[in-house]
């Protein structure tokens, strides 16, 4: 009775070259009465061909059917990226996600990331956010800063000294860093508080150790020049969440912390990402943007245009009354040598 759907095989596309299932249509009962009724019913070899040559899985884990048309390759698609969105966030979530506090039809990137959010004591998300406001002013006081300094280092604004422009810049960018250092340090301190509080058990050194690392590190950023301590503190700030991902999984932080820390690291990494573009792009900065010989040749070109009117002559000096054509009274100028002009005038 198989015959006949042999060559309806043959003659199907390469598509259905693939394995293929009736599971998706029948229950095993259902199967079972087909193959009875066609010894009975003439009509059975077309209808068991029909029913063989159906949509094949593309996957046998997954059991989803393969793409034929157009319409079913979008809905594949759709369904593998919304599949691979919730991973993600099962992963951002140390993969502390279960069936119990997220409901089936919200396995999503959005629904698993609120469910995990939600178990977030209030209290702490305040607080995380209230910690990342000054880093936000600080970011955004640098690219304000720096827009500023690049604008007087070409001379469009005559008002702002390019030397001062940079100075306030760079203090801006030590304050920055210097509230990074300060963030890398409490994060790592937590870790210090999850081991004194016992929290999944006693680690001793191994969880000490991840608490003090930060903290060391942040501190040896700031010797480091502005801008290449930014992108040291990026990479510091990024370990550390990495790091706090696998203490998330292996049970020594709550089983929210992986994602509190990843969205506290996206606004550290994105103020930083933010002052960096900024610089480079409006600067100038010490070593980066315009260079000194730049600055300097713009201030021999101001001082061409506005000359200075005040320095320091070495000697003694004298004042004299200045020409009627001056813009002066007094004009101050090197005294003259009284045996130089006696001998000139023996000659």
């Amino acid at each position: 009775m198989f015959t006949s759907a042999l060559p309806a095989l043959r003659r199907a596309p390469l598509v259905f070259g693939r394995g293929l299932s009736t599971s998706s249509t029948f229950s095993p009962l259902a199967r079972t009465s087909l193959l009875q009724s066609t010894a009975l019913s003439p009509s059975a070899p077309s209808l068991l061909r029909n029913q063989l040559i159906v949509r094949g899985a593309a996957s046998q884990v997954s059991g989803r059917p393969g793409s034929q048309t157009v319409g079913h390759a979008a809905q594949n698609i759709r369904e593998e990226v919304g599949q691979s969105a919730a991973d993600l966030a099962k992963s951002i979530a140390g993969g502390n996600v279960f069936q119990d506090n997220v409901e089936p039809t919200q396995q999503t990137f959005l629904g698993i990331t609120n469910a995990v959010a939600h178990s977030v004591p209030t209290p702490y998300v305040v607080f995380g956010l209230a910690g990342g406001l000054p880093y936000l002013g600080a970011s955004g006081a640098t690219i304000y800063l720096a827009r500023q300094a690049g604008v007087a280092a070409q001379g469009l604004v005559p008002n702002i000294d390019p030397g001062v422009a940079l100075t306030v810049l760079d203090q801006a960018l030590n304050i920055q860093v210097t509230y990074g250092a300060v963030l890398l340090s409490f994060l790592g301190a937590l870790h210090w508080g999850f081991e004194f509080a016992g929290f999944g058990g006693q680690k001793y050194y191994p969880r000490l150790l991840l608490g003090a690392a930060p903290v060391v590190f942040g501190w040896s950023t700031l010797a480091l020049e502005p801008i290449h301590a930014l992108i040291a503190q990026w990479v510091g700030f990024t370990g550390l969440w990495w790091a706090d991902l696998r203490a998330t999984g292996a049970g020594w932080t709550p089983k929210w912390y992986s994602q509190y820390r990843f969205y506290l690291s996206i606004l550290v990494g994105t103020c930083i990402i933010g002052s960096l573009a900024a610089t480079s792009y409006w600067g100038p900065v010490g070593s980066h943007g315009l260079t000194s010989h730049d600055l300097n040749m713009i201030r021999a070109e101001r001082k061409q245009h506005q000359p200075e009117k005040e320095g320091k002559v070495a000697g003694e000096i004298e004042a004299l009354p200045a020409p009627e054509d001056a813009d002066k009274y007094v004009v101050v100028k090197k005294k003259e040598n009284e045996g130089s002009e006696n001998s000139e005038g023996e000659q």
